[in-house]
């Protein structure tokens, strides 16, 4: 299991294959955005061709990501990933994309979220929230966060609900809140929000231009660790792959975790080994190199 007072993991050169992944992996615990995505919401051709090989040989692939759940079957379906088990909502949902069907859904505490409103709010007044309820099919952001949206999030991010004061969307327990302010760069609203020093939630980043808040202790990690657990998989048997905050606790969950070489230096930090960059095809590196030695294991 990764160590966070471990030294840094030594880069994987571009394109080869010194990686070397335990023989004992059995499910692949993989992010998203920055992962497997690539620019566009697009995965290219080697990481695709990877992919589908895992699938051949019977390891499973598990989407685990900051996004909903709701639009996330077309988005991998046109990208040509994987449309199956998936664990969204930086772990506060885990669901089968192929038929829509929820495992589980973890909650936020209203008396949390209104604490963390009111407390954050006083502090810096021009913050504004999202709230996503009811399987993530109902939201409501506060009065003003629209304008803080660019078309592409209205788009992709839905569904957009309506608009109210800050006590009406705060006022019913979430699956997730969305936190933003229209000066503060996401790692600089956090810092203030764990400055506040409050229980009953779990704050963290994704890349997005936002904070994301979850129930108190949930994570990625404890989502694909409720997933792995239905499935009758070990967290030995699990390899974790990421490069944001919201990545960090995963990765150092599974028996083995690596760092995206476009990964923060918290999430290299606390992996196993980086490959290369999301532009360099680094899943698929890592994925190939999975299953060359599964191979030799089997021979």
């Amino acid at each position: 299991m990764a160590d966070q007072a471990a030294p840094a993991a030594k880069p994987l050169a571009e394109r080869t294959y010194e990686f070397r992944p335990p023989p004992t992996i059995r499910l692949i615990s993989s992010d998203l955005d920055g992962t497997m995505l690539y620019e566009h919401r697009t995965i290219t051709p080697r990481v695709r061709a990877a992919l589908d090989a895992c699938r051949e040989a019977g390891l499973l692939v598990v989407p685990n990501t900051g996004r909903q759940h709701l639009k996330l079957a077309a988005l991998l379906h046109e990208a040509g990933g994987p449309v199956g088990l998936a664990v969204t909502n930086n772990g506060a949902v885990g669901v089968d994309l192929s038929s829509g069907d929820m495992l589980f859904e973890e909650l936020i505490d209203p008396d949390a979220q209104l604490n963390l409103g009111e407390r954050l709010s006083a502090e810096l007044p021009e913050v504004r929230f999202w709230a996503l309820r009811s399987g993530a099919r109902v939201s409501v952001l506060q009065h003003g966060y629209r304008d803080l949206m660019t078309e592409l999030e209205i788009v992709h991010g839905g569904p957009i609900g309506d608009s109210g004061p800050l006590p009406e969307v705060l006022g019913e327990p979430s699956i997730k809140l969305i936190v933003r302010h229209p000066q503060l760069p996401p790692h600089h609203l956090l810092n203030e929000i764990q400055r506040l020093e409050l229980t009953g939630f779990h704050a963290t980043t994704s890349g997005a231009p936002f904070v994301e808040v979850q129930g108190a202790g949930v994570t990625k990690a404890t989502g694909i660790g409720r997933l792995t657990a239905l499935l009758g998989v070990e967290p030995a048997e699990v390899l974790a792959i990421g490069d944001e905050l919201n990545d960090v606790e995963m990765i150092r969950w599974a028996g083995y975790g690596v760092a995206m070489g476009n990964a923060l230096p918290q999430v290299k930090a606390a992996a196993d080994a980086v490959t290369a960059a999301n532009s360099a095809d680094g899943l698929a590196l890592v994925l190939e190199a999975l299953l060359a030695v599964s191979e030799v294991t089997a021979s």
